[in-house]
């Protein structure tokens, strides 16, 4: 069984770049305020399975195609259409058992990296 790709419901309201003044931060507190309020806004619908919220993502190019998982059975992903909105060109092959695996190494892969954050800040305190 395939699975099944939706948009952004219209009450989330999607981030809007200012491209004449661009300020990072500001456009990264938008983009993460965007997903909290999608993810709240799916919970508020019932959507609330174990993975119902997380995100995944795919190189595409010189960036990430993003989806939100909406529930894993059957499995239903939301796209983030963000920065250059790309898509993942097979996301609807995709298998609940894929998907765990993806969540499970993103979130291995984050926690590698903040270790080694961390301890790259400790190295720099004692400098």
């Amino acid at each position: 069984m395939s699975a099944k790709i939706y948009g952004v419901p219209k009450n989330v309201k999607l981030p809007e770049m200012d491209f004449a003044n661009f300020d990072n931060q500001k456009w990264l507190a938008d983009e993460a305020k965007f997903k909290n309020d999608l993810r709240a806004d799916i919970k508020s619908k019932g959507y609330t399975g174990k993975h119902s919220g997380e995100i995944i993502k795919f190189p595409v190019a010189d960036g990430y195609a993003e989806y939100m998982v909406l529930q894993m059975r059957p499995l239903m992903l939301i796209h983030l259409p963000i920065m250059d909105a790309y898509q993942f060109q097979y996301v609807h092959l995709l298998t609940a058992k894929e998907v765990n695996e993806k969540i499970r190494a993103q979130k291995s892969l984050e926690a590698f990296f903040a270790e080694n954050r961390k301890k790259k800040a400790n190295l720099n305190k004692t400098k």
